[in-house]
């Protein structure tokens, strides 16, 4: 299982991803669910992929070779706009699915699906957010709603919907993405550490912050521990019910 979230706020872009793949008694997989292609002073775009991971790696491989040295203004690297970039992510998408799973039905009972956030500025226009689907269309962050998720997202999402909006600050953001990856991570085994961040600032047309979590983090550690024992003292000083009695 996965979970991922991006956020876009009026500062920039908030990027996060947890790397298990897979987790079980005896088994714990660890891969990177972000991409970053870069020119700086040009665009910036991030990737957070969550689904099937062959069908993840095959779609980031594709993209870059697309604007490998013999292609060097392909791919993401020579669209127009951020819109060009999702419906791009997913075409290859949905072809790689469709490859994977033979052109037709599936027999095999193998899930190939998978999804993507893609983010990022391209000079000319502002950052943009968008969430695409298995079958290759794509949503476009608005102001009522301004981050997405995918993966395990139910237990992380109550925090950011009390929390952001498109006037938080990054750093804040980011304080509240930590939050709902505790939430998660106690709830679901199968999202763990490390966790990747990225930041793009409006305007920078590069990625601005970049750092992985993992689990000798002091800070991380310490907003996990401060969470629990706010919620506990918090809880312990509501009210009980007055019309309740034993």
């Amino acid at each position: 299982m996965t979970y991922c979230v991006a956020m876009s706020l009026d500062e920039g872009l908030l990027f996060a991803s947890d790397s298990r793949t897979n987790a079980g008694l005896d088994h714990v997989s660890t891969f990177s669910k972000m991409s970053v292609f870069e020119r700086p002073g040009d665009r910036v775009i991030v990737l957070l992929n969550s689904g099937n991971l062959a069908t993840t790696q095959s779609v980031i491989s594709r993209l870059g070779k697309m604007h490998s040295q013999s292609q060097p203004g392909g791919g993401l690297m020579g669209v127009d706009s951020m819109y060009d970039a999702a419906r791009l992510v997913g075409e290859e998408l949905r072809a790689v699915i469709r490859m994977q799973s033979g052109g037709g039905p599936d027999q095999s009972g193998v899930d190939f699906s998978a999804m993507f956030l893609v983010g990022g500025q391209i000079a000319g226009e502002s950052p943009r957010l968008f969430l695409v689907y298995p079958q290759g269309n794509c949503i476009e962050t608005s102001a009522d709603t301004p981050f997405f998720q995918i993966g395990e997202s139910k237990y992380g999402k109550p925090i950011i919907d009390r929390v952001v909006g498109t006037a938080t600050a990054l750093d804040e953001a980011l304080k509240c993405a930590l939050v709902s990856f505790d939430s998660t991570m106690r709830s679901n085994l199968s999202v763990g550490l490390p966790i990747d961040l990225a930041m793009i600032r409006r305007d920078a047309l590069s990625v601005s912050f970049r750092h992985r979590i993992d689990a000798s983090d002091a800070y991380f550690g310490a907003l996990r521990n401060g969470w629990s024992q706010g919620l506990r003292r918090v809880f312990n000083e509501l009210p009980a019910p007055e019309w309740f009695k034993v």
